[in-house]
């Protein structure tokens, strides 16, 4: 019997016998037969065509689901009756997958314009890639411009390494990774390791293979962490998860160590030593990098704030200054610091410690008896602080009025008094100007024994304040010197708040009733609004609602301003041991200075410096806040069942987000908790409505929570609602 021919279609593509295709009821086989049908046509072939020519039954299940699929994949076009074709070969972008903990992502496409929307990428259309990958997606929908992708190849892993938690089975094991925007478990292969974990360590893993759309990937386990309870594993966890370097390169603490102190005040540096300059700071601070010095003259005010000369030490192109620029910022965690300087720098040569000569770059700007600046100078200098202040010291001291330590500090208190009064014109005119004062306290970790005993919101005070206005009007100084100069340097800038996002804050301000001046975008209407609330019951709900309209502050070599400040013209200046941006800023203004004249190099590197460490000092923060969700678990795991007085700070269509009073910490209240009735989202009102009760969950609501479940995987406290607080109570 003479052997069937199997046909081919145009361009080679094979056609598989419809008997053989039905007897295996293949999918994959399928998608081929209908790719070889429409290859090369013109014309659409319809729904109809197709099931006859495969000699399908009418609405095949299976071929349905091939259509979609191929739709899906941009490999063709068309819908129905309208017929389907081969789709035109698309053009790949390359981008960086940003993956969601459900399991979608987004494609962050390379040199588009901001305000442009990423490209969605289903979970079927990632084709193996995981958060944070250099990818190629090929765009397949796009409507209303909102675009849809399929992700065609990994050009660069972001993971060679992933830190998890170990579970044992009779394979080998799992390793869960750490970071939930990573959906896959690794499979770790039966004495397969570097090491041998228990089941349920913390450890870390290699990569060996990627595996594929449907299969995760495979790994080693090359380093045991310990125990996921313990504090210090999971900071060493969040550390490993944002790929931060705890230690430094032996050539960069080689030649921190070779570095010779500068003791003398030489030809060029202004001697300053004579002044009473003191430090303010936190208790447990270890790096100095600024200190100030107040004189009253006449009706006058003459402000000196002296900076640690980083740039005296840290040369370009240093190693030293290579490693500074690549982590951008010191990361400050619970139980550590990750500095961007060796510690022979930040806490040593650089450190304005008491009475030790050190070199700085000062400012020293004079203040008629408004607080208006009417003049400013820069100079190099030498300073010896003579006191080192806490905040709580000087708080007592001086605004409370302690006579004690007023008598024990006498020699201090006329220049602190200075400061005082100069500071308090600096504020009130900041105010005038329409700078904002937003009510968001850093959460404070308190760690004994390596057991953590309390969180709470960190203090701030007025001493803290005097501080900041001091270095907000060195920075404004040095930003509007250069500004004027015409000498590039990285701003601080503080765009316009996004109007759509304004326009739902005036809905909500209607909905609460509050009696708010006409809206505008400008930095005045913003201040208006938070000093007629602040101590109103809806204070929260305005404070929290007004800083979701605002942009991030970033870092860009073109000045837009900063709107929060109020201010035309500002940049970082006043930190240079923990800010990489601080130092660009003094070696534009020594060169400025000196009088030398700017490279085309330095110009031209400034626009990506300024992307670059924007995404460093983001990433500083993420850290900082994925530790605090970290502990906020391990110091509530033991408190199952209890009640906690909390605020809802944060409604979503999956339920509601609150803080707990006093605490900083933050959990969630599934919306499938809420028994008593069916809830609908109301997202511009930032409220859940009762469709039967007309019960009302909504954003700056007291009430009473119930922890339920500690997830230290997802670090995520889940509670339940045990009862709201009657209205008036609690604000």
């Amino acid at each position: 019997m003479r052997k069937k021919r199997q046909r081919r279609g145009p361009q080679g593509v094979s056609r598989i016998p419809i008997r053989k295709l039905k007897k295996k009821n293949s999918k994959t086989a399928l998608e081929v037969e209908v790719l070889a049908l429409l290859a090369g046509r013109r014309t659409p072939l319809s729904l109809t065509a197709l099931w006859q020519k495969l000699r399908l039954p009418p609405k095949e299940e299976q071929l349905l689901q091939v259509l979609d699929n191929l739709r899906s994949q941009g490999r063709i076009t068309g819908k129905g009756k309208k017929g389907y074709v081969l789709a035109k070969p698309a053009s790949e972008l390359r981008a960086v997958l940003d993956m969601t903990a459900k399991g979608f992502g987004f494609a962050m496409v390379e040199g588009e314009a901001k305000g442009k929307k990423d490209v969605f990428i289903p979970q079927a259309n990632l084709g193996g890639a995981s958060h944070g990958d250099v990818i190629l997606v090929r765009i397949i929908k796009e409507e209303r411009g909102r675009r849809e992708g399929v992700i065609t190849q990994v050009i660069k892993r972001a993971f060679t390494q992933i830190c998890g938690i170990y579970e044992v089975n009779n394979l080998g094991g799992t390793v869960l990774p750490d970071n939930d925007r990573l959906p896959y478990a690794v499979t770790i292969a039966k004495g397969d390791n570097l090491v041998q974990a228990a089941d349920g360590q913390a450890v870390v893993v290699d990569i060996v293979d990627y595996g594929s759309a449907g299969q995760g990937p495979q790994g080693k386990i090359v380093e045991i962490l310990g125990d996921p309870w313990d504090v210090h594993v999971q900071v060493e966890m969040a550390m490993r998860s944002f790929s931060l370097a705890g230690g430094f390169p032996q050539e960069v603490l080689h030649e921190a160590e070779s570095l010779n102190e500068c003791v003398s005040c030489e030809e060029g540096r202004e001697d300053l030593r004579h002044l009473p300059f003191v430090t303010i700071d936190g208790k447990d601070a270890r790096d100095f990098d600024d200190a100030i010095c107040v004189l009253k003259k006449g009706k006058s005010y003459q402000l000196y704030v002296a900076i640690a000369d980083v740039s005296w030490y840290v040369l370009p192109g240093s190693a030293i200054d290579r490693e500074a620029y690549r982590r951008g910022t010191s990361v400050y965690l619970p139980d550590r610091v990750l500095p961007m300087l060796p510690e022979r720098l930040s806490n040593s040569l650089c450190s304005l410690v008491p009475e030790q000569d050190r070199p700085t770059f000062t400012a020293i700007l004079t203040f008629d008896h408004r607080g208006k600046r009417t003049g400013e100078r820069f100079v190099k200098s030498m300073i010896r602080s003579q006191k080192r202040f806490t905040y709580t010291l000087v708080q007592e001291m001086l605004f409370a009025g302690d006579a004690g330590l007023r008598e024990q500090y006498a020699a201090f208190v006329p220049m602190l008094e200075a400061a005082q009064a100069l500071v308090s014109l600096l504020k009130k005119n900041r105010a005038a100007r329409g700078g904002l004062e937003f009510n968001a306290p850093e959460t404070e970790i308190v760690l004994e024994n390596d057991r953590i005993v309390d969180m709470h919101p960190a203090p701030r005070n007025q001493a803290h304040m005097l501080i900041e206005d001091c270095m907000l009007a060195a920075n404004e100084a040095v930003a509007e010197t250069v500004a004027k100069a015409q000498r590039k340097v990285l701003y601080r800038i503080h765009e316009l708040p996004d109007p759509a996002k304004l326009e739902a804050f005036t809905d909500m301000a209607k909905v609460l009733a509050l009696d708010l001046p006409k809206p505008e975008v400008e930095a005045q209407w913003f201040a208006q609004v938070l000093e007629r609330t602040k101590h109103s019951p809806a204070a929260y709900v305005v404070n929290n609602l007004l800083l979701r309209t605002m942009q991030q502050a970033r870092y860009s070599a073109e000045n837009v301003g900063h709107f929060g400040l109020g201010a035309d013209y500002y940049l970082h200046f006043t930190s240079p041991i923990r800010r990489y941006p601080d130092l660009i800023a003094h070696r534009v203004l020594q060169g400025f200075l000196a009088g030398e004249r700017q490279t085309s190099a330095e110009e031209e590197h400034l626009p990506e410096a300024g992307q670059y460490l924007s995404q460093r000092e983001r990433q500083a923060i993420d850290v900082e806040r994925n530790c605090q969700s970290r502990l906020a678990v391990l110091y509530l795991r033991e408190r199952i069942g209890d009640a906690f007085a909390a605020i809802i700070s944060g409604v979503g269509a999956m339920g509601l987000y609150i803080e707990l009073d006093g605490t900083g910490i933050s959990g969630f209240i599934p919306i499938a908790s809420l028994q008593d009735d069916y809830y609908l989202y109301d997202g511009r009102r930032h409220r859940l409505l009762g469709e039967r009760s007309n019960v009302i969950h909504q954003l700056g609501d007291r009430i009473l929570a119930r922890l339920e479940e500690t997830n230290l995987l997802a670090k995520r406290l889940i509670f339940s609602l045990q009862e709201k607080a009657k209205k008036g109570e609690g604000n």
